[in-house]
């Protein structure tokens, strides 16, 4: 009894995932849990556990692929005695003896012993999605067959997100092949239209998942117009972005060769969590208008009292960063400043203010920028605070960031100043109204009790969305920040 494990929805309206390694291999005996393989989904990396016990008889996509939720990534051989497949297990059946496939499950649904076939945090999916079958244009050529894409060998060029593939081999979507058009194919496309028009025919629907779809409407931007940079025409989100930044974005409509990399050149795919980032900032930039104020401060306090708390026993293994105490003040002044934790409910017309702060920091990992966050990071004790940024931020490093730490974040700190910079302007994350970069702390000169003195200096940069926070409650919310930095004993006041 062959079972095909499908992708499963991983995060909050995933759509695809690249595998990144296998953590098994064909002819592997595995159990019921047991990790198959690690994805890459727009926000992390996570494990994914097997639902079955057996023998893995085929991987179905190579290392490196870039797979849609619900298509099956590996088979594996149940044993001959095993009850057939219940409806919803988010698995297929094969007959063993003709190999032909049955009616595939749903993701979500009952699991041998009772369990569901989703990942842990994540509601089961009700329905299985199915594209419809583009209707071909009038008298265009289809495409000549070719292998599907990560099946082994077909390596197609690395693009960026926006930049369309005139080159890349088709790929199989449900059961029908799309491939990008070559170019006799795209002659006969770009005719297509006017003669659709002689016969009365419409153009064909554009290629895009229902989120996709979602994101065009609320953005404005028509679908038909685009041409999508993602596999066999699929039009994604950072095409509907690019399309809503403006004219700058018109080469996404169209169709042209990927031009050959020059000596030296190297092209890098935009896709994961670098994808996601790409597509966020460019969506905040054009839809929050941004502010940015700058705070320059005498820490050396603080850097007095880190030493001291450091050598406390409850601070024993655990890092005392100056950035701890940066978290902290800024935890203190959202408390007197409650609008700042706070973000802006576009279909509603309505701000809204949080009831507790989800302390996003910022964290570079190989894969990209990832803002995991500590949720009501206010409750916590400056101990509970300090082991909490560190393991977020090792956690984030690794590249072992869960989903739901992902989500859900009302304020960032950016620790610019671990690279040396002095400072910046920080692009709000998404669904946020403030960011807070904090800069490198150097020894300068400085007025101190009316002489100058070496003194250890930072500058703060504070980013936010002016539709919800004005000038003086920026002014106000950073000046506080400052002012717990440069005499910690401020705290007792607030």
């Amino acid at each position: 009894m062959l079972r095909q494990f499908k992708l499963p929805d991983v995060g909050e309206g995933l759509t695809e995932g690249e595998i990144l390694q296998w953590l098994v291999a064909v002819g592997d005996t595995v159990t019921v849990n047991q990790p198959l393989c690690e994805v890459e989904t727009a926000k992390a990396a996570v494990e994914l556990p097997s639902p079955y016990a057996g023998t893995v008889t085929a991987l179905l996509h190579d290392a490196g692929s870039t797979v849609d939720v619900g298509t099956p990534i590996i088979t594996i051989d149940v044993g001959g005695d095993a009850a057939p497949a219940p409806t919803g297990d988010g698995g297929e059946t094969a007959d063993g003896a003709g190999g032909e496939e049955v009616a595939a499950g749903l993701i979500g649904g009952a699991a041998p012993g009772g369990r569901t076939a989703v990942l842990v945090g994540y509601g089961p999916r009700n329905t299985e999605a199915r594209r419809r079958p583009r209707r071909a244009a009038h008298a265009a050529p289809a495409p000549a067959p070719a292998a599907d894409y990560g099946s082994g060998g077909q390596d197609r060029p690395p693009l960026l997100a926006t930049a369309p593939d005139a080159t890349a081999k088709p790929v199989r979507h449900g059961g029908l092949e799309v491939g990008r058009q070559a170019e006799a194919h795209a002659a006969a496309e770009a005719a297509a239209p006017s003669r659709a028009a002689e016969h009365g025919h419409r153009r064909p629907r554009p290629l895009a998942k229902p989120p996709v779809r979602k994101l065009a409407k609320d953005l404005g931007v028509d679908l038909t117009a685009l041409t999508g940079s993602g596999d066999g025409g699929v039009i994604t989100r950072a095409d509907v972005h690019a399309a809503a930044a403006g004219p700058s974005a018109a080469s996404v409509t169209e169709l042209r060769p990927v031009p050959a990399a020059t000596a030296g050149e190297q092209r890098i795919p935009v896709k994961g969590v670098r994808k996601h980032t790409a597509a966020a900032m460019v969506a905040s930039a054009f839809t929050a208008p941004h502010v940015t104020e700058f705070l320059t401060v005498d820490v050396t306090r603080m850097l007095k009292l880190r030493s001291r708390i450091a050598a406390r026993p409850e601070f024993a293994g655990v890092k005392v960063s100056p950035l701890l105490f940066v978290a902290k003040a800024l935890l203190l002044a959202a408390g007197r400043h409650p609008m700042v934790n706070s973000s802006w409910d576009e279909a509603a017309q309505e701000i809204v203010v949080h009831g507790q702060v989800n302390l996003g920091i910022a964290a570079a990992t190989p894969r990209g920028l990832v803002v995991p966050n500590v949720k009501d990071a206010g409750r916590l004790s400056l101990a509970e605070l300090a082991g909490a940024l560190a393991q977020l931020t090792e956690t984030a490093r690794a590249g072992r960031t869960a989903p739901e730490d992902m989500t859900g974040g009302t304020i960032t700190i950016t620790n610019v100043g671990v690279f040396g910079v002095d400072t910046g302007t920080p692009i709000l994350n998404p669904g946020e109204s403030a960011i807070l970069a904090f800069g490198a702390i150097r020894e300068l000169p400085w007025v101190h009790k009316g002489k100058v003195r070496p003194r250890q200096v930072t500058q703060l940069a504070l980013s936010f969305d002016h539709r919800i926070i004005d000038g003086e409650l920026g002014s106000r919310f950073l000046a506080d920040v400052g002012a717990l930095l440069s005499d910690p004993g401020t705290a007792l006041a607030f």
